[in-house]
């Protein structure tokens, strides 16, 4: 897909991975419609990228809609859609104190990464079905982010594990679910990049996270992210994969 003229939307685009790929859709052509639940985060990227904010919880249904409805009028359908949105978490099973973890942190990290991505993904894969193919039959293209740790995760991440993981079971049946409407879904896992909870850490810290990385011996940029995310859309071919993209790390148990 030629991203010049596209409408995109990025959600968790106020800050962080999302905030680059906002900027790097934007610097490409694309109008960009910037997601985020933190509205001030929303309005600075678009304003800096002449988009458009829609403060927008990606678990609830009306706020997803009234921010694809807000995309759509300002933009048109968006063909590129960007799932970058997610918190994360780490608790273990049994506490210090001998307790459970409580069931309530589970759910609300599987519900909005998890339920979250793939509420977006329906409720915009039905608004693109409608638009006429470009070429290649295609419609449009969706970009998920799981992690690293869908794969390698650590002592108390159960459920973002669990959510990242759930990401990465359905992203090939949504490419085959989508193939019929000529809409491409692919996944990228990022390992250990520098966002703004990361840079919050002690300096000591991200140095001995970045020391674990074989090479480059760093930890990622968020412009790299985006460059790999602006080139899933372009690259037609690429459908149904999720990619790592984190220096050939493994994490270790802790």
């Amino acid at each position: 897909m030629n991203i010049q003229g596209q409408s995109a939307i990025v959600t968790g685009g106020g800050s962080g991975l999302g905030e680059a790929v906002a900027r790097e859709l934007a610097r490409q052509g694309a109008k960009v419609a910037v997601l985020d639940v933190n509205a001030a985060g929303a309005q600075r990227v678009a304003a800096d990228v002449r988009g458009i904010a829609c403060t927008c919880d990606i678990t609830d249904t009306a706020s997803v809609t009234a921010a694809l409805d807000a995309a759509q009028g300002a933009h048109g359908v968006p063909r590129i859609v960007m799932n970058i949105a997610g918190i994360g978490t780490a608790k273990r099973v049994i506490g210090k104190d001998g307790q459970p973890a409580p069931l309530e942190d589970f759910e609300r990290v599987i519900r909005v990464n998890l339920i979250g991505t793939y509420n977006v993904i329906r409720l915009a894969a039905a608004r693109i079905a409608t638009l006429e193919p470009l070429e290649d039959g295609e419609r449009g293209v969706m970009l998920c982010t799981a992690s690293v740790a869908a794969f390698d995760g650590q002592v108390g991440q159960e459920a973002y594990s669990a959510s990242k993981g759930g990401i990465v079971g359905m992203t090939l049946p949504l490419a085959r679910d989508l193939a019929q409407w000529g809409v491409r879904v692919v996944t990228v896992a990022p390992g250990l990049f520098m966002t703004p909870l990361m840079k919050q850490l002690p300096s000591a810290v991200q140095d001995s996270l970045a020391a674990s990385i074989p090479f480059p011996k760093r930890l990622g940029k968020p412009e790299e992210f985006a460059s790999l995310a602006v080139h899933i859309v372009t690259n037609t071919h690429l459908n149904g994969e999720v990619i790592r993209l984190d220096g050939a790390l493994r994490m270790a148990p802790r």
